[in-house]
């Protein structure tokens, strides 16, 4: 056989209208055992010799490296990559090789041996490969999966082309907000250098030389070295690019190949949903805990302004750390959410923004003068920290005691309008006792006691916040528990007298009366939602008074209005 013979797919028209949407999916060897043969699809057989490495198992695009030996059902070997010493390379998936071999080396893993038995229809059909291989030959082939090298399609139209050509280390890639620094040589097809660079740092987002780089980046791990095909619409597009300094120019629609190496990358996060708190990691800390609501927490940290002015300095010049209690208002808003998210030895820039920091009056600061809506900036380093304790580390006693105290917490914020805070007080709480078929009777009742007055404090919370629906929610886990509770009946008809609920509304507060009569507080809202029916009653007759006019081209009589405010949304007047 000769040297150049690289197992082109079949020439039979049957064949080359085959694709892969056609195969059925292959079968891994998961379910192979050594020794073992089965059906992988469409006829072809794969027959186990021995196991491979690891789990992963190569893709459409990817260069492969297997060495293998070629023969017909009667034994008669036509081929051997073992006899020349030298291992064969193809793309898998790209037709460069029978279509046996394109689905049956996908399901190796790597230093994978299988013998595959293959159809004519999956190898050279009726026209065979004369001499060696006749017509409608089914073939035999024992392959070894030596290595392969990842090409990835990174934005799945081919723009741009990725080959992997030194892995990086653990799982992570950088994201849009991150901060990466590379080393990067492109150059045209003729092999033209048009731009490289020893050490660059760019945020992934806003880019660096072309597209293709951000873009690529986003796939890359710490120390990964990749080779990419880059077509113009990921380059520089139709116009090209004019020389700038010591850089080439790069002619219209140009092919560009990038040598991309991702040296590292600092992450930055979104502390708030409204990202004006930012975090940026210096140093990466150690393990995987991070403070809790109530951790008490040690920190150095400088607080700078925009212009480097420093406003704050804690823990340095032999200064002790910084301590303090996090969700505590001991701090800045930004600052106490952005430790919240640290490791111990973690060591990060937080960017706060005048709504989770100063606000727009100035504030006279340890060292400086805050002027009013300035952006802050703190360099933060995590000394140590001592979480407050879980529920689950605490007995049932403990676990009252600590829910009593978030509730006396939740109370004292309540009272100062501090509605959000005050809210996640109750929650924790209720969280606190939420599981009680281990407590005992009494503490059983304490238990209820808590969870009523907490759920009804919080719905209270809600109603401030303007959150009529979780107000709702937690006015009805209170009547779960005590069905006959006033104050959990008027919370609920408040909230759905904002949520246009008119109906359920009208049944809360007579059940409430039913209960108290006398009920000032109820009696009142009763008045609110009789007039929430009028002003609604009085919106359809508006509503459907004038379709009315429109339909019948004449004016509507002032008869016909009072008419219509007579709907069907009356309520009883009885209070």
């Amino acid at each position: 056989m000769d040297d150049d013979f690289e197992f082109p797919a079949a020439n039979n028209d049957a064949e080359m209208a085959m694709d892969d949407d056609d195969m059925d999916p292959p079968v891994g060897n998961s379910i192979l055992k050594v020794g073992e043969e089965k059906d992988i699809g469409n006829g072809l057989k794969k027959k186990l010799l021995k196991e491979g490495d690891g789990w992963e198992k190569p893709s459409s695009g990817d260069e492969v490296e297997v060495h293998y030996v070629g023969t017909l059902l009667d034994g008669t070997q036509f081929d051997s990559s073992r006899d020349r010493g030298t291992p064969f390379k193809f793309k898998l998936g790209q037709g460069q090789v029978i279509k046996g071999w394109d689905e049956g080396i996908k399901t190796m893993k790597k230093g994978e041996k299988a013998l595959f038995t293959i159809p004519p229809e999956l190898a050279y059909g009726e026209s065979g490969s004369p001499p060696t291989i006749p017509s409608n030959a089914t073939l035999q082939f024992e392959v070894e999966l030596l290595s392969w090298t990842s090409v990835k399609d990174i934005c799945k139209d081919g723009g741009i082309l990725k080959k992997v050509l030194t892995e990086g280390e653990g799982w992570q890639n950088p994201k849009d907000l991150d901060e990466v620094i590379v080393k990067y040589e492109a150059r045209l097809e003729d092999g033209t250098v048009v731009s490289k660079s020893d050490g660059v740092e760019f945020i992934v987002n806003d880019g660096y030389f072309c597209p293709a780089l951000s873009k690529a980046v986003k796939t890359m791990k710490k120390g990964e070295k990749a080779f990419l095909t880059v077509k113009h619409q990921y380059g520089f597009g139709e116009k090209g690019r004019e020389a700038t300094g010591d850089e080439c120019d790069v002619p219209p629609n140009a092919t560009i190949h990038i040598i991309l190496e991702l040296v590292s990358w600092k992450t930055v996060s979104e502390i708030t949903s409204d990202k004006k708190v930012l975090k940026k990691i210096l140093k990466e800390g150690e393990g995987y805990e991070k403070p809790n609501d109530g951790a008490i927490v040690q920190v150095k940290l400088i607080g700078k302004l925009q212009d480097g002015t420093v406003f704050v300095k804690k823990g340095y010049d032999e200064e002790p750390p910084f301590e303090f209690r996090v969700d505590e208002e001991q701090v800045i808003e930004g600052l106490d959410r952005a430790v919240k998210t640290m490791k111990k030895g973690e060591i990060a820039l937080v960017t706060v923004q005048p709504e989770h920091a100063f606000g727009p009056s100035e504030s006279q600061q340890e060292l400086a003068v805050v002027p009013g809506n300035s952006t802050v900036y703190y360099e933060v380093e995590m000394v140590s920290f001592v979480k407050e304790k879980e529920s689950w580390d605490m007995s049932t006693p403990e676990k009252i005691e600590a829910a009593g105290k978030k509730k006396d917490e939740g109370n004292a914020l309540f009272k100062t309008g501090k509605y959000e805070r005050a809210s996640k007080r109750y929650e924790k709480a209720v969280k606190l006792i939420e599981y009680d078929s281990s407590f005992g009777e009494d503490e059983k009742q304490q238990a209820k006691l808590l969870k009523v007055t907490c759920n009804l404090n919080n719905a209270a919370c809600k109603l401030k916040l303007k959150d009529y629906k979780e107000a709702v929610k937690l006015c009805t886990k209170v009547l779960e528990i005590e069905s006959q509770n006033v104050k959990a009946l008027y919370r609920r008809a408040q909230a759905y007298i904002h949520l246009v609920d008119l109906d359920l509304a009208e049944l809360d507060i007579k059940k409430a009366l039913e209960i108290d009569p006398d009920n000032r507080d109820v009696k009142l809202e009763y008045k609110v939602l009789k007039e929430k029916v009028k002003e609604y009653n009085r919106k359809d007759a508006q509503f459907y008074g004038n379709i009315f006019t429109k339909m019948l081209g004449q004016p509507k009589s002032a008869g016909a209005a009072a008419k219509n405010e007579t709907g069907p949304m009356t309520v009883d007047s009885k209070a």
